[in-house]
């Protein structure tokens, strides 16, 4: 996989944008977006909260995310789920960790093979 690093700059005005979008995007139930994308705003505001090294607890990290209190937002917008969103989301946080997964056996195999096979691995007759 390509990784092209962003700038802390513009990583970080693609973050404040998509803060703004799901602060927008209020019809959009947290459920949803587990069930679709993987990740909801309660799990970009722990993102926050790991990201911050202490400095921002859970509840500050998803009352910057969420532009509220957690509490608030949840008793003015968030539905209650249905047994089909449930169970995509369910399906989608087994994804996640198979996803995990992977990318653990990736860098274990990336760890026990060197980056490039010694000489005699990849020219004949050496």
């Amino acid at each position: 996989m390509s990784e092209i690093p962003l700038d802390d700059r513009v990583a970080a005005a693609a973050f404040r944008r998509l803060i703004e979008h799901l602060r927008l995007r209020r019809d959009v139930q947290n459920v949803d977006l587990m069930g679709e994308a993987g990740f909801c705003r309660n799990c970009l505001a722990d993102w926050v909260s790991e990201a911050s090294d202490g400095a921002l607890d859970r509840d500050q990290a998803r009352e910057a995310v969420y532009g509220m209190p957690f509490g608030d937002w949840k008793a003015r917008h968030q539905k209650s789920a249905t047994p089909e969103q449930l169970a995509r989301m369910e399906a989608s946080l087994a994804i996640n960790a198979r996803a995990r997964e992977d990318a653990r056996l990736d860098e274990a195999l990336e760890e026990s093979f060197p980056a490039s096979d010694p000489p005699s691995m990849t020219e004949p007759g050496r």
